[in-house]
């Protein structure tokens, strides 16, 4: 397994080792052994699959303390840009967006650690997994609208299909206004 660290402090590009025969293939997703070298406090509690159709856009999705999540992000099947911008409290990032193309075939995979709104565009019908740090709670999840202009994110996607509720997230401007999440 190799393991890059990115422009942004804690957040890591992973690229499992892969097993190929006259059969298929064979990946180990995850070590907890593995992870214990990079992060000695990483537990993951939940583990979630969907599925979204080419032209979906989820998120950019957030969970508040104390629900943060940090999440082991990656694609069984198809291919996706996962976007996350960086919300962390003291952060010399705050506010940057990082992106990158997750798909069934490079089989990378990305930890975003707690404190990243989090979010991707199908590019293909896609089959998402992630692991999670937390439980979900509805009552701590916010987030940043997909299309917010101080972002300015390229999602790679013409007429994106949307769900009311990611639609109805506030702006970045808005988040900081409210307090709910601060750069200092």
């Amino acid at each position: 397994m190799e393991i890059k660290t990115t422009p942004i402090e804690g957040l890591l590009e992973i690229t499992p080792k892969v097993f190929p025969d006259n059969r298929g293939w064979f990946i180990e997703l995850y070590k907890n052994s593995l992870f214990a070298e990079v992060n000695p406090s990483i537990k993951f509690v939940q583990e979630n699959l969907s599925f979204s159709k080419k032209g979906v856009i989820r998120g950019l999705h957030l969970q508040l303390e104390p629900f943060a999540q940090a999440k082991l992000v990656t694609v069984v099947h198809g291919k996706i840009l996962d976007v996350v911008v960086d919300l962390r409290k003291g952060s010399n990032n705050f506010g940057n967006v990082f992106k990158c193309i997750l798909d069934g075939e490079n089989h990378k995979m990305l930890y975003v650690p707690e404190g990243f709104a989090h979010g991707f565009s199908a590019l293909e019908d896609s089959y998402f997994y992630y692991k999670c740090t937390n439980t979900y709670s509805p009552k701590h999840e916010t987030g940043i609208r997909w299309n917010d202009s101080q972002l300015n994110i390229d999602w790679e996607i013409s007429n994106p299909i949307i769900s009311e509720k990611d639609q109805g997230l506030p702006s970045l401007e808005d988040l900081l206004i409210k307090s709910v999440i601060s750069p200092e």
